[in-house]
This record gives C-alpha cells, sequence and structure tokens, in this order.
C-alpha cells in the first residue's frame, strides 16, 4: 500500500496553542477545521484548512520551535500580493545569508522560481513559493 494514495498534512509543535491560534489565525488568515487535545492539554491542538482541505496540524509540545528546517511551504500564484498582505498583518520575512533578496524579502528559489520565508513565534520556518 503506496502512501502516495494517501492526504498528507503538515504537523507544527508550538509551546502556547492561544499564542499560536493568535498568530496562524489573525496573521495567516487561517481557519480552524477543529479544534482537540494534545497529550494532556485540553483543546492544545487546532487542524487548520488551506487549499480547500485540512492541511496543518498545530499542537502543544515541549518540542515547540526544534525544527530547523522549512517544516511547510504554500505554493502561490502571485507571491507579492500575498508577502505584502501578510507584512502589514505584522508577518516578518526571514532573511538568509548569503541570498539576495529583493525589498519584500523574496528571493530566487533553487531550481528556479521564488521564495519568502517566515516564523511562528515559536520559530517554526515556513516559506511560500511561486513559480515565477
Amino acid at each position: 500500500m503506496p502512501l502516495s494514495d494517501f492526504h498528507l498534512r503538515a504537523s507544527v509543535a508550538v509551546s502556547d496553542i492561544r499564542r499560536a491560534a493568535a498568530f496562524y489565525e489573525g496573521k495567516l488568515g487561517l481557519r480552524a477545521l477543529r479544534t482537540g487535545p494534545s497529550a494532556d492539554i485540553p483543546d492544545g491542538s487546532r487542524v487548520y484548512g488551506s487549499g480547500g482541505g485540512p492541511a496543518l496540524n498545530v499542537y502543544q509540545s515541549g518540542t515547540a520551535g526544534t525544527a530547523q528546517a522549512t517544516v511547510a511551504v504554500w505554493y502561490v500564484d502571485d507571491i507579492e500580493r500575498v508577502v505584502d498582505e501578510l507584512t502589514a498583518a505584522g508577518v516578518d520575512f526571514v532573511r538568509y545569508d548569503g541570498l539576495a533578496y529583493d525589498a519584500r524579502g523574496i528571493t530566487a528559489r533553487a531550481g528556479g522560481g521564488r521564495i519568502a520565508w517566515f516564523r511562528d513565534p515559536d520559530g517554526n520556518t515556513f516559506a511560500l513559493e511561486a513559480d515565477a
């Protein structure tokens, strides 16, 4: 049974689910499809929808913010517009040494296209990517 037959969802650990919900819902504009417990924390998790279905699990955990790599990517049609909207909502974009960025914080993506990174309050890294 190949895993490619099944829907995949990203999961992200956060240290404070209420602070995370303010970020994911208030700044990113994600809608919680459901809430539930995380281990022994009542109401310690959220499932957010994106692209028409459940896409991101956010749960409170002591391991929050320990991932060093990008944990999830949104593929967007108009990266400038999305970056501008998120910036206006208070999202800060990350710039890594050795890469050239435009004024918005967008850089060339390996293999073509463009990319911009941002972090949630726990330091989990996300990206926006566009083919053009």
